[in-house]
């Protein structure tokens, strides 16, 4: 019978391994998305640059994010022997992967906004600080309850702030510390003229839409996976993404009067949107979760972009994840509720607390860290830089070469 036992756990152990290991692949594939998806919407000069941002975001970010992050939101680090950490079939090191491919998700989303324009270590080192500190402050509070805080809510309000994929703790963070990045860097040169906007259109529609379907498909395994072990595994979570995914689409091709830029940005709203109640809503509830989410990303795109001459937000991507990232955290708590056909279990109180929480703490760690790193080095590259592009000016070659 003990042979019997240790062998049953052996293969839940490897199991819930392999599950995770499959998850953490998913979601690093997205960040080929999020490169895609920048390197079509950017000037055909900026191309190169957003490849390597992404490329280089990735690794400072998992290197932060072993040493420092980590420990920082779940209070395990890996100073243990492999001997030690090898344990379960390495499951922990495994979790870190996933949690750590959520983490780096962060500098991808910020540098769809601050594209063309901005230096290259400046904004790697405030990256690596992000990813390191401020981020991982807020994730450990929501998914791990450091400092009491979901205890709290759940005692004064009924149940904790719930935010199963990260709606908030990933999406909104990274929206809102983009938009302090955003703001601090200012809007590209040529972008207005005698006060009317200039559009600087997507220089590669297949490619944009290539990224769009890359991160749709890796977002099952964000979604899905984040049950993070095969026990906990839900179909509703699927079904739900799905749904959200398709209601973007929908509300994008309406509001967005066909626009492919809209259209292929529309379900990834969508999908942000559902993170958080992805496992307690109803599908219909999470169809109406990413519709609305599209229309609030298309609308909002468009009012920003025609009427706020200093916020330059080149791939939307405050409204997109900033704003129904905190969307979706407040329809977890609307869609989840039994009333409405969801699981309950869930307070739209303490939605909304959580939600503006993550708000505020993400938009005050980017006008800190950003803040600071403009005053030692400064965040822009110069007139001259931005006219060349940052393809020949920081990396020396062009996306095409030249025979």
């Amino acid at each position: 019978m003990t042979h019997t036992n240790s062998a049953v756990e052996t293969l839940i152990s490897s199991s819930n391994t392999l599950f995770m290991l499959l998850g953490a692949i998913m979601v690093f594939a997205m960040h080929a998305g999020f490169a895609f998806l920048e390197v079509g919407t950017v000037r055909h000069k900026n191309q190169v640059n957003a490849l390597v941002k992404i490329m280089t975001d990735f690794a400072v970010s998992a290197l932060v994010y072993f040493f420092i992050g980590y420990q920082l939101a779940y209070g395990i680090n890996f100073f243990d022997s492999a001997t030690i950490l090898a344990q379960e079939q390495g499951y922990h090191l495994v979790k870190f992967f996933f949690l750590m491919t959520f983490a780096a998700a962060i500098p991808a989303i910020i540098s769809g906004g601050v594209a063309e324009r901005a230096k290259f270590y400046p904004m790697l080192v405030s990256a690596a600080v992000i990813v390191g500190v401020a981020y991982p402050f807020f994730e450990g509070i929501v998914w791990n309850g450091n400092f009491g805080i979901q205890s709290w809510l759940e005692a004064q309000y009924g149940a904790p702030f719930h935010d199963f994929a990260g709606s908030v703790v990933v999406h909104a963070f990274g929206g809102w510390v983009a938009l302090a990045a955003i703001l601090l860097l200012g809007t590209r040169k040529g972008r207005f003229r005698n006060g009317k906007l200039v559009a600087f259109a997507p220089s590669n529609i297949p490619f944009l839409a290539l990224g769009a379907w890359i991160l749709c498909i890796g977002w099952f395994g964000f979604n899905v996976m984040s049950a993070q072990t095969l026990e906990g595994v839900s179909g509703l979570v699927a079904v739900n993404s799905l749904m959200a995914m398709v209601g973007g689409i929908i509300a994008a091709m309406l509001f967005g009067k066909k626009d492919p830029g809209f259209i292929h940005n529309g379900p990834l709203a969508g999908l942000v949107a559902v993170c958080a109640g992805s496992d307690i809503m109803h599908p219909i509830g999470a169809l109406a979760t990413g519709a609305i989410a599209g229309a609030i990303f298309t609308y909002l795109f468009t009012y920003i972009q025609q009427r706020f001459q200093h916020l330059d937000d080149v791939l939307g991507v405050w409204p997109l994840h900033g704003v129904c990232g905190a969307w979706g955290g407040i329809a977890a708590g609307i869609f989840g509720s039994e009333s409405l056909g969801g699981l309950g279990g869930v307070s739209v109180t303490s939605q909304l607390i959580g939600s503006l929480g993550g708000v505020l703490i993400a938009t005050l760690s980017g006008l800190i860290v950003y803040g600071v790193i403009r005053t030692i080095t400064g965040l822009r590259l110069s007139e001259e830089e931005e006219f060349n592009g940052a393809d020949l000016s920081i990396h020396k070659i062009g996306s095409i070469g030249k025979e």
